[in-house]
This record gives C-alpha cells, sequence and structure tokens, in this order.
C-alpha cells in the first residue's frame, strides 16, 4: 500500500433506502462509469425480486446472510522461503472477508450473460442465501486450498 493512502471509507453515507452501510458498499462495488443511479436500481430491483421469492424474510437480511456465506475464513498467500515458494494458509482480516465476498459476488453475477442485471444479481443472492452458487464454490476452492496446503502453516509469521 502507498505510503500516502488515505482511506476513503469515512466518506461512505449509509444507503438512502434502506440506511445501510453495506448495502451502500456493495452498491459502490456494482456502479460502473460513475452511473449510481443505476447501480442503486438495479440493487432495488434484485432486493424486490428476492423479496418476492422469500416471503418469511427481509430482503435486506437476506443480502447480509447470503454476504455473511460468502466470506471465506481462511486464504493462501504466497510465502517465499529459501528458493522456493509456499502457499501458506492464512486468516483473512473482516474488512478482506468484507471485499472478498463482494467481489467474487459481481464477478460470478457479471459472468452470466444473456438476462438483465437485476435478475441474475437476485438469482446469485438467494442461491448464495442457501449456500450454493459460483461465489459459494469459489468460497468453498478457496478453503479447499488451504486445507491441501495446511502443512505449510508454520511459515506464517
Amino acid at each position: 500500500m502507498p505510503r500516502k493512502f488515505t482511506s476513503t471509507e469515512h466518506l461512505l453515507r449509509p444507503d438512502p433506502r434502506t440506511g445501510d452501510m453495506l448495502a451502500s458498499k456493495f452498491i459502490n462495488c456494482l456502479m460502473r462509469g460513475g452511473k449510481k443511479s443505476t447501480a442503486q436500481a438495479v440493487f432495488y430491483r434484485a432486493l424486490d425480486m428476492v423479496a418476492e421469492r422469500i416471503r418469511d424474510k427481509e430482503p435486506l437480511e437476506i443480502f447480509r446472510q447470503a454476504l455473511e456465506n460468502i466470506k471465506p475464513r481462511v486464504e493462501v498467500r504466497s510465502k517465499r522461503v529459501g528458493g522456493a515458494t509456499y502457499q501458506v494458509p492464512m486468516e483473512v482480516s473482516r474488512k478482506r472477508q468484507q471485499s472478498l465476498a463482494i467481489r467474487w459476488l459481481l464477478k460470478s453475477v457479471r459472468g452470466k450473460r444473456g438476462r438483465p442485471m437485476d435478475r441474475r444479481l437476485a438469482d446469485e443472492f438467494t442461491a448464495a442465501y442457501r449456500g450454493e452458487g459460483e461465489a459459494i464454490k469459489k468460497r468453498e476452492d478457496t478453503h479447499r486450498m488451504a486445507e491441501a496446503n495446511k502443512a505449510f502453516a508454520h511459515f506464517a509469521w
């Protein structure tokens, strides 16, 4: 990270419709080309679709639980020891867990073509809420990789 890095986290405002900071962060990550109102509209339509599919819970709660299900607990990082590079499993900080979950969710949604973005997003929210879907598969692959390289955990210093 550069020395002169200043965090923009203090500039983040809660989402106007839901009043939620996580929703605001997600909308900012969803946004392309500075079109925030478009990103908000896509996100709200996706939440409305999720509310129609799963009626017993609040759609924002489903969104939060979906992200919680995607968050990785451990990941592998490259560590150079002597002349060899090892994949060392390490715990993931809360902030990085959140950013990885959002990134994986959006990557899986953007990878599917042929349908409107809000429908793809709603599908991925419901799939992640149920513990399935592409983003959950990515988390499982990450955990599997960490489990396979558990022998190199002593290099994590």
